[in-house]
């Protein structure tokens, strides 16, 4: 068989395989230095184009996921998820647009304070986590989100988040303070 096929049927394989999102430096251990593995994804990419599966990057990753036109005609048993309460999702969404960010910093821009019990559920979700502390007094945590996030919301990057002028035009951001505004306009990290 042809090295290339064989590298193909490798990376095809190694994706089918993974439970969450492989990046380009987690693949490239399994081959020779020559092997481009950048050019291996794009050319599978291509492949499963228009097939009932697609090759997508997610969280700086690739995997295999439903064509999105398919999707609807797919129906899975599952449990009934949990929805998350307004005070959750605003939580997110704050954490997202702002982070790192502290708990403090979280209640100031939502204008309430937030009960223990928010971020408890977002952690379970494995959407958010701590990550180091603030250096000022009482070195409140910091809180992001994290690859889990990416993959639920179906994004490569927080740079795929909505910017405000998009909010705004879907009708989804009440006017606001021009501070908060300016800061929501682009996430702080990837």
């Amino acid at each position: 068989m042809r090295e290339r096929a064989q590298q193909l049927r490798l990376v095809e394989a190694l994706l089918f395989a993974a439970a969450a999102p492989l990046d380009e430096a987690v693949l490239a251990q399994h081959f020779a230095d020559s092997a481009d593995v950048g050019a291996l994804l794009h050319e599978l990419s291509e492949n499963y184009a228009g097939r009932g599966v697609n090759l997508v990057r997610l969280a700086g990753g690739w995997a295999f996921r439903t064509a999105p036109d398919l999707a609807a005609k797919l129906r899975i048993e599952r449990p009934v998820a949990r929805r998350l309460s307004r005070a959750a999702v605003e939580t997110l969404a704050v954490i997202a647009y702002h982070q790192p960010v502290t708990r403090a910093e979280i209640e100031e821009i939502r204008g309430v304070a937030l009960g223990k019990g928010t971020i408890d559920t977002l952690m379970e979700a494995s959407w958010v986590r701590p990550r180091g502390r603030r250096a000022s007094p009482g070195r409140p945590l910091l809180w992001v989100t994290t690859p889990d996030f990416l993959v639920h919301f179906g994004l490569d990057s927080l740079n795929e988040l909505p910017g405000v002028d998009e909010l705004r035009a879907a009708g989804l951001l009440d006017p606001a303070p021009a501070g908060l505004c300016e800061r929501a306009g682009e996430p702080d990290g990837a």
